[in-house]
């Protein structure tokens, strides 16, 4: 069975080697890199890989309409992806593949994790994924239709999996609507958690919000508390950002250790040379010792990547939820126009 990744708009088809097996991992399973460099801010000379899209949807009814939002892990020399699919009627389970290059991708061929909880009922979406200790931690957005909130699932091996359920209390948040052109409150709405995988002073550190950032933290990571009504951690203050903020993957810690890098998605207004409703990618430096109150020790003006792929579901989305290191080279990884997955990356400084 060939992917279903050729688009009528660039002469180009990606071929997905579909799979019935998967490959084994264990709780003893080696994390990251082999040769893994820890970086320093900013991380520079990110560049789209000439063959995007990387996947697409295929024949499979789950995921035969629409392809996005990968999370990563690397995990005994390989990239593993968790990526949204869609089926015709727009409901969203998540998929698994792997690979040995970090661009050519084998995909399982049934969805590892799908709607099951009435929170859920209408997708599970757009997941986030750091592992601890041989388990993984994987947030999503489960939606019913009306709200979407932030939930947890663990798994020892990306395959079976536990859900825990919404993982936040229920919140008033700020959301952006381009449709609007402007911000309104809603209630009980909760997505886009990004775990630092360190404990800071006693404590996991997440960042949420699909319109601004907040700080929630954990002992355990599956129960999660933040201050209610809390400040937003950064503020949008640059054109491409204007729009809103939301959390890209987890964070990384830099080689000092003093301070993490946060890679982050941003929405334009369309000013500023940024079309309207335009989402690119950048990053910033967090102090974790400081957070929630932030402000972030330094932010990048400009973004890091933006959409040049135009079509698809949503046009001029570039969206990141996934960061890893892998064979001298980081990769990125990023749904692009809400319709196939692309990646990007940029050489490991010396």
């Amino acid at each position: 069975m060939r992917s279903l990744c050729s688009l009528s708009s660039i002469l180009s088809v990606c071929a997905i080697i579909p799979s019935t097996t998967y490959p084994n991992i264990s709780r003893n399973s080696t994390d990251g890199d082999r040769n893994y460099r820890a970086p320093e801010f900013p991380i520079l000379g990110w560049t789209q890989y000439k063959n995007n899209p990387i996947m697409g949807p295929s024949n499979n009814s789950w995921e035969s309409s629409y392809l996005f939002n990968p999370a990563a892990a690397v995990v005994d020399d390989k990239v593993f992806l968790l990526y949204r699919a869609q089926n015709e009627s727009l409901i969203s389970s998540i998929g698994l593949a792997w690979s040995y290059d970090g661009y050519n991708f084998t995909r399982y061929n049934q969805p590892v994790f799908f709607p099951t909880e009435p929170y859920e009922r209408n997708g599970t979406e757009d997941p986030r994924l750091v592992r601890v200790n041989g388990t993984f931690y994987m947030t999503y957005t489960g939606f019913n239709g009306n709200q979407a909130v932030l939930c947890m699932a663990t798994s020892e091996n990306l395959v079976s999996w536990q859900k825990h359920g919404p993982i936040l209390p229920y919140n008033t948040d700020v959301v952006y609507r381009p449709e609007d052109n402007y911000n309104r409150p809603r209630e009980g709405w909760s997505k886009s958690g990004a775990i630092a995988p360190e404990k800071v002073n006693g404590l996991y550190q997440m960042q949420w919000g699909d319109s601004y950032l907040y700080t929630a933290n954990s002992t355990d990571l599956i129960n999660w508390n933040y201050t209610k009504n809390d400040i937003p951690f950064a503020q949008r203050i640059h054109d491409w950002e204007f729009g809103l903020m939301e959390s890209a993957g987890a964070l990384i810690k830099t080689r000092s250790g003093k301070h993490w890098i946060k890679f982050y998605n941003g929405v334009g207004q369309g000013f500023g040379g940024y079309k309207f409703g335009q989402y690119s990618t950048g990053q910033m430096l967090v102090d974790l010792e400081n957070a929630p109150r932030g402000p972030p020790v330094a932010r990048m003006e400009l973004p890091i990547l933006q959409p040049v792929f135009t079509a698809g579901q949503v046009s001029n989305v570039l969206f990141s939820e996934a960061t890893v290191q892998f064979k001298g080279k980081w990769f990125m990884y990023y749904g692009e126009g809400d319709a196939y997955l692309g990646t990007a990356t940029a050489p490991v400084q010396d």
